[in-house]
């Protein structure tokens, strides 16, 4: 286990600081506040008011930093794998129903597992990947994600525990831990599932992930024989592409909830998820970009994607309302809402400040990019800004910030210290994470050779346990347990198609930018998807 086990992300002794600029509480009654500021002070927001109020006590002698921004809650993604979001958009083949078609065979190997499972296997690249996807996310204004999972030779298994909040560890009574993944005779026995749903406050699972009968038969599997449902409010369902009105009913009976991923959906099967019907069903829904390689870079492009999507769709959803999908949505799903979610005192302060106050405030995030990420605060501690704000926050400590960009060549500083932070990372810098994993990417034929002909035997080492795979470990990310037929409802039965050796399949491939700022080919790529709607497609460059 890392010295850090058992500690929350950051300590709530954070410095005192108070941001000035337009402030998108996304509280019950959709406050913003035009011109406004937000007093920090151990990791917490103390208050929240007009500029033209004094100072409260306390913040007497604190300086307001003027953003000149739009300030919004952090984001909280629901649903990433993120230890593959090195990995380049992928060129779809074809148009897939159901998950089981796509997730197997020769070209998915070649271009996803094939290489991951080699770089999660090599010691010497795993920090390099935690470090990478993590500052992705940093860098997108994500501030919660999904964690990364690590194991040993021994056997030891953990998450690991970055600057990113990691919802299936927190060590926080506040901030309930969500589980993500199920035991194999749980995933196959809908008494031992119903139970286990039981047991937790949040249970995120792939669920009727496709456009066909087959994909549905994994949410009517969860009907028993009996007629109980193993349905209940801690159920979060992820995709859920195949659901109908009746459906969705049952969820909202239950009080479960769905997290969608546009994006990823509409790249494999041509479709998402009826949000219109899940809304009127009165189904609470959250976001997540799935992972890079069929999906957005982070949470900031999902959601510009959701917004066309559902306008496209005339779904109607308020721009309010996209944006609880990735705010307070997620928070209340994970049971965070009373301290996480929106911008309001006495919540933890997890903030993403971007340029200017143009429009509506709750619209204007829409028309941003991570270019125009200003600030990322993560438990009242300043992780990713502009140059200038980052020092003025910092003070002393910006000298142990590391220099970096976002695109357009503005200057920004990434500061990534963490006395609870996980030894696995420990002191590696973005930079050298990217060189180091740019290499790995390169050399994926003769490393997976090495890892042939020289297999690591030491029991310290740690790799990733790669969670698109489902049963590696004996752990699932759905459930499939019998459907009406009574036949299981997943099977990966592609054994014919894995048959060629990983060092005569992979090629040396090219690590995917951080943003989409930087990312000379990724509008381009992505509108040119062949099973992306037209209607959308066409709006590519405008959302990018």
């Amino acid at each position: 286990m890392s010295e850090a086990a058992g500690s929350p992300i950051d300590p709530l002794d954070g410095p005192a600081f108070a941001l000035g600029g337009r402030i998108v509480t996304m509280d019950d009654k959709k406050h913003v506040v035009d011109d406004g500021v937000v007093y920090v002070k151990g990791g917490s927001i103390a208050v929240v008011q007009e500029a033209a109020e004094p100072a409260p006590t306390g913040f007497e002698d604190v300086h307001v930093l003027a953003t000149k921004g739009t300030i919004y809650p952090g984001l909280i993604d629901l649903h990433d794998h993120l230890s593959y979001n090195a990995l380049q958009l992928w060129d779809v083949p074809k148009r897939y129903t159901n998950r089981d078609q796509w997730a197997k065979g020769d070209t998915y190997r070649k271009l996803i597992t094939g290489p991951m499972k080699v770089l999660a296997h090599t010691p010497k690249y795993v920090p390099a990947i935690v470090r990478y996807v993590e500052c992705k996310c940093l860098l997108g204004g994500t501030t919660t994600s999904q964690g990364i999972a690590l194991s040993s030779y021994a056997g030891i298994q953990r998450f690991y525990k970055g600057v990113v909040r990691n919802v299936e560890q927190t060590d926080e009574p506040d901030l309930p831990e969500a589980g993500t993944h199920i035991a194999d005779v749980e995933a196959k026995d809908h008494e031992k599932f119903l139970k286990r749903l039981n047991s937790v406050d949040c249970l995120l699972l792939h669920l009727s992930e496709g456009t066909d009968d087959a994909a549905r038969e994994h949410f009517l599997a969860l009907q028993a024989p009996s007629g109980q449902w193993a349905v209940t409010g801690s159920l979060a369902g992820i995709h859920c592409v195949a659901l109908q009105k009746k459906d969705f009913d049952v969820l909202a009976k239950a009080e479960a909830a769905m997290v969608w991923s546009p994006l990823s959906n509409l790249l494999l099967y041509g479709q998402t998820a009826d949000v219109t019907e899940a809304r009127k069903a009165g189904v609470l829904t959250a976001l997540g970009p799935d992972w890079s390689p069929s999906g957005s870079k982070n949470l900031l492009g999902e959601l510009k994607v959701a917004r066309l999507v559902d306008s496209l769709d005339g779904g109607g959803l308020t721009d309010y309302e996209v944006l609880s999908l990735a705010t307070r949505n997620p928070a209340k799903i994970l049971g965070w809402d009373k301290s996480l979610g929106s911008i309001e005192a006495g919540k933890r302060a997890d903030l993403l400040v971007v340029a200017g106050t143009e429009g509506d405030g709750h619209a204007h995030l829409f028309t941003r990019g991570e270019q125009d990420v200003e600030l990322v605060v993560v438990n009242g501690v300043p992780r990713y800004g502009a140059s200038t704000v980052m020092r003025r926050l910092l003070g002393e400590a910006a000298a142990h910030a590391e220099a970096g960009s976002a695109g357009g060549g503005r200057a920004r500083l990434l500061y990534l210290v963490q006395p609870t932070g996980d030894s696995v990372v420990g002191g590696l810098t973005l930079k050298e994470a990217t060189e180091l994993l740019a290499d790995g990417l390169k050399r994926l034929p003769d490393l997976a050779k090495d890892m042939v002909e020289h297999p690591t035997v030491d029991p310290d080492a740690t790799f990733l346990v790669l969670d698109h795979e489902e049963d590696d470990d004996g752990w699932d990310v759905r459930p499939h347990l019998p459907g009406p037929g009574g036949r299981p409802t997943a099977t990966l039965d592609g054994t014919a198609e894995r048959s060629t050796p990983l060092q005569d399949l992979l090629v040396p491939l090219t690590l995917d930018p951080l943003t989409v700022a930087d990312d000379d080919h990724f509008v381009d790529a992505l509108a040119k998807q062949q099973n992306l709607p037209k209607e959308v497609a066409d709006h590519v460059p405008d959302l990018f």
